[in-house]
């Protein structure tokens, strides 16, 4: 499934990445460890977060990564959303908690 179809079904706030939407989402990998994302998140994965800060990005490049979504209606700084922008990496923000969002991207990408 591509973003552009996730982020209209999950209703998601695109932050960076507007260029990329087209990309194929292979799954999703929810957490908040750093360590634990590079150890087992998946090229083409989607990852769920609550983390805000600049590292998040270098992770998601390190792992190629098709994106992360931001939880609990948290908003990166200006300096994560520059580095997400310089990195190409999509970022997207939603009002649901980590739980609702992983749910929900589990159905649509395993229907």
């Amino acid at each position: 499934m591509k973003l552009k179809e996730i982020i209209e079904k999950l209703q998601l706030k695109v932050l960076t990445g507007q260029d990329k939407l087209q990309v194929e989402v292979t799954g999703g990998y929810t957490s908040d460890l750093l360590s634990d994302v590079i150890a087992n998140s998946k090229q083409g994965n989607l990852w769920i977060t609550l983390q805000i800060h600049q590292n998040i990005i270098a992770v998601a490049k390190l792992k190629d990564l098709a994106g992360i979504i931001i939880v609990n209606n948290r908003e990166p700084d200006e300096e994560t959303l520059q580095k997400a922008k310089e990195e190409n990496v999509p970022l997207f923000s939603s009002e649901e908690m980590a739980f609702e969002i992983s749910g929900k991207l589990y159905e649509l990408i395993s229907s």
